[in-house]
């Protein structure tokens, strides 16, 4: 066994890397094909979900695995190798098993023990299995994963420490009330009929809103999922309408969800300020609307950041009279009073030089908000009007303006590299003001235009927010005996592998025996040509019965230590010592595994199985 698996997920990578290296589905069978392709890869499969992008290969050479599988990513998800690199991680053999494993039991997910990507890795095997890419180890393989996950959640509580990523959104939207009363009564839309927005769909149902209204580009399908919705029990009225009709839609909603294909943005931040100018009667609201799309809002200066909460440098210019000197204004409108408390930035593909971090150095909330979506020219500006601050516009308590323009030049570092500077929401962006419109986007890449944050009335969750809420969530205790069912099943998987390795071997050396026997037998009738039919056979039997008893206890135990860490040399020593000619050996292998994949098509063909 050489299984190589390489890539990314939201452990080793910011939201903003996934999100651009996102696979759609012509692009994942592209991926497959020519990983095929590639002289190190036999077998291969590729599971992508909301938070991963994974590359499995059965390969025979591991540095050159890594190597072509790395640039396959690359090139296939339109970020540069150089680029995502330092967000690759690489498992080999038995590691590489448990990471599956682990996957497959939700302890990697996002959502510590979630259930949904049980139904995404049966997806990632049929894809496999539909290409022909999917060999014997990587169906063995994921076959188990299943069974393994499926056992993690029969036989622990895991269930009880996860959710699915529907659940723990709707959740976050809904601040410190229980899903059902902040649901109870509202309107729904859901954009997409794929599975995890039939999820949110069934999960809005459940939770008690009055309406759900099904928005794809299918309308079929969205007929379909409307259908089962009303039919629930719920109590929920439900129906489906093209997407051309989701503008129209988004007025009357309370809350949507969105999880499509789309390359591009679903719901720009004009079509959401828009729709809640279309349900506003007042011209002044509408304005108002429309002013906070438009252009940024006026953000506080950048200040100190002490134990997570940011203190608003003492702009004497923003505080100074009208007739203040309008050289001295910010040229980008960053200049105003106040600030809102909020993390330090992170920058996404780059970092704040060390005397930076030290010095406390960082952006409140509003402020980072402020210049999000910025290129590097721009903050540039911002950095030398701060630069060439005079003397008075400092406060002994506010920040040294030189330190921050520093890390301003530092940010415009970082958004040369990643094409913009990550927008960060800290929990009182979204936990306080009237809530008009809660949106929850769950795709990858985004279907939400993550602008829309800026504007009154609105709440956004999506996936960066959700990584953000789900590393302090509390994990269950159930999740260390999930670990050692992982751990017993990566044992019993690499035994069962190894055991296999050897199998072609044990299957040559019999068939070699067999035909000795024939051989011997046929000289026997050359020599005794009067024998009877009946000592013939007794004759036949006997010879037959010494060459199994010999061969018995060495094949027995050859298996048994072939399923052991380094047994796969003993298969090599029985082909040595029996001088076993190689092509047969071969040949046994490649009848076993078109056996395999035949006993596989049969399987995914019963009409009475669902997909493998």
């Amino acid at each position: 066994m050489s299984l190589l698996v390489v890539g990314l997920s939201h452990r080793s990578a910011p939201v903003s890397v996934l999100e651009r290296a996102a696979l759609a589905p012509d692009a994942q069978a592209k991926l497959l094909q020519d990983t095929l392709a590639a002289e190190p890869a036999a077998e291969a499969a590729v599971l992508a979900t909301c938070n991963r992008i994974e590359l499995y290969a059965d390969v025979d050479k591991f540095h050159a695995g890594v190597a072509e599988l790395s640039t396959l990513l690359a090139q296939h998800s339109g970020v540069g190798l150089e680029e995502l690199t330092p967000y690759l991680y690489v498992h080999y053999e038995d590691r590489a098993v448990h990471h599956l494993f682990s996957v497959a039991c939700g302890l990697d997910s996002m959502v510590v023990g979630e259930g949904q990507i049980l139904g995404q890795i049966k997806d990632t095997l049929a894809r496999a299995q539909e290409l022909h890419t999917a060999g014997r180890l990587l169906n063995d393989l994921f076959q188990q994963a299943l069974r393994v996950g499926k056992r993690a959640h029969s036989e622990t509580g895991i269930d009880r420490a996860g959710q699915s990523l529907v659940t723990f959104g709707l959740e976050q939207l809904a601040g410190r009330e229980p899903v059902e009363a902040w649901a109870k009564g509202k309107r729904a839309l859901v954009i997409g009929a794929g599975s995890m927005s039939s999820l949110a769909a069934a999960t809005l149902a459940r939770a008690g809103v009055d309406e759900v209204v099904v928005a794809n580009r299918t309308l079929e399908r969205a007929e379909r999922l409307a259908e089962i919705l009303a039919d629930g029990g719920h109590g929920t009225s439900a129906r489906a309408v093209a997407m051309d009709q989701v503008a129209a839609e988004l007025t009357r909603a309370d809350v949507a969800v969105s999880c499509t294909g789309a390359t591009g943005l679903v719901l720009t931040a004009e079509a959401v300020t828009a729709a809640l100018a279309g349900r506003t009667a007042s011209p002044t609201a509408v304005a108002t609307a429309h002013a906070s799309v438009a252009a940024p809002r006026s953000a506080p200066r950048f200040g100190t950041v002490t134990g997570g909460a940011s203190r608003p440098a003492d702009d004497s210019a923003a505080r100074g009279a009208e007739g203040a000197a309008a050289d001295e204004a910010c040229p980008l409108g960053l200049s105003g009073a106040g600030a809102s408390s909020g993390a330090g930035v992170e920058a996404t593909g780059g970092s704040l030089d060390g005397a930076a971090v030290n010095r406390g150095v960082g952006f409140s909330v509003m402020g980072e908000d402020a210049v999000a979506g910025m290129d590097a020219a721009t903050l540039e500006q911002h950095a030398a009007w701060v630069d060439n601050a005079p003397a008075e516009r400092r406060d002994d308590e506010a920040l040294d303006l030189r330190a921050e323009a520093g890390t301003i030049t530092a940010l415009a570092a970082a958004v040369t590299a990643t094409g913009r500077v990550p927008e960060r929401r800290g929990p009182s962006m979204v936990e306080t003001g009237h809530v008009l419109l809660a949106l929850l986007d769950l795709a990858m890449p985004r279907d939400i235009d993550g602008a829309v944050h800026r504007i009154d009335g609105v709440r956004l969750v999506d996936i960066e927010s959700l990584a953000e809420a789900s590393a302090d969530a509390p994990m269950a205790d159930d999740v260390e005996q999930v670990r050692a069912i992982v751990s017993d099943e990566v044992a019993a998987f690499g035994a069962a592998q190894r055991a296999a390795h050897i199998t072609p071997t044990v299957v040559a050396l019999r068939t070699m025996a067999a035909d000795v026997v024939a051989g011997e037998i046929a000289r026997l009738d050359g020599r005794l040509p009067g024998l009877a039919e009946k000592e013939r056979a007794e004759i036949t039997q006997t010879v037959r019965r010494v060459v199994d008893k010999l061969l018995h206890a060495p094949t027995v135990r050859v298996k048994q230590l072939a399923g052991e860490p380094g047994g796969a040399g003993y298969a090599d020593a029985l082909r040595t010592l029996f001088d076993l000619d190689p092509q047969t050996v071969a040949a046994v292998s490649r009848a076993d595994h078109l056996n395999n994949q035949n006993d596989q098509h049969d399987e995914n063909n019963d009409p009475n199985r669902g997909r493998a």
